[in-house]
């Protein structure tokens, strides 16, 4: 008689079959995090709206209409499983010398490289980080996980953001930088440096030990 594995949740597992997880805590990054992870993708290039998971129901929602001719370039979601806390922050105010950072508490923003034309979000897909943004969104840390889709015939190649051409990096800053712009106001985020994919996994672990704290904390209060 086989042995029951422990790590799965019978009831948990039955549960799931009926109702639909919640795709930040429900989703498992997956076991081979940091090197490959699971990621849930909101949006595509194709969207003229900024949709967004809603953080009660675990459904898209529409954070708000895209004003400008600006459009997301690659995959954008994030990473189940992560939060950006004080120990995502923590890396910032180390490297940057900036004691007012603090984590946005939001999952791990994602972008997946991929030469597939994929026309909706509110799907998960398997990726490879290979580096990523220091983005500040005012005194937030707003990382920006920069990753490949796993198995792709044309970006699988890249190892390491240093090997992407120079075009498509400043395309990715460019819409980051931009996307939040507002007629007559100045822009509150900046991108520090562009940092690669040891960093990346770095930050994805920062941000994991993030979650455990945060779901343990929650638990409790």
């Amino acid at each position: 008689m086989k042995k029951l594995n422990k790590s799965i949740d019978p009831i948990g597992k039955l549960l799931g079959l009926r109702y639909k997880s919640h795709p930040w805590h429900g989703i498992d990054i997956g076991t081979g995090a940091p090197d490959v992870l699971t990621t849930f993708i909101e949006m595509v290039p194709s969207d003229t709206v900024k949709y967004e998971v809603d953080k009660e129901t675990g459904y898209l929602k529409i954070d708000r209409p895209q004003k400008f001719s600006n459009i997301v370039p690659a995959l954008y979601g994030f990473i189940p499983q992560t939060y950006c806390n004080d120990n995502v922050a923590e890396l910032g105010r180390q490297i940057l010398g900036r004691p007012e950072i603090v984590g946005d508490n939001d999952p791990l923003d994602v972008l997946v490289l991929t030469e597939k034309e994929i026309t909706h979000g509110d799907i998960i897909v398997k990726a490879m980080p290979i580096g990523g943004f220091r983005m500040l969104d005012g005194n937030e840390a707003d990382d920006k996980i920069i990753a490949v889709l796993y198995g792709d015939a044309l970006y699988e190649q890249y190892k390491d953001i240093t090997e992407v051409p120079e075009r498509i990096v400043d395309r990715l800053k460019h819409y980051f930088l931009t996307y939040k712009d507002m007629p007559g106001a100045k822009s509150k985020c900046e991108i520090t440096h562009i940092y690669n994919k040891e960093e990346a996994k770095d930050v994805i672990m920062r941000a994991m030990d993030d979650y455990k704290r945060f779901v343990e904390k929650s638990l409790f209060e």
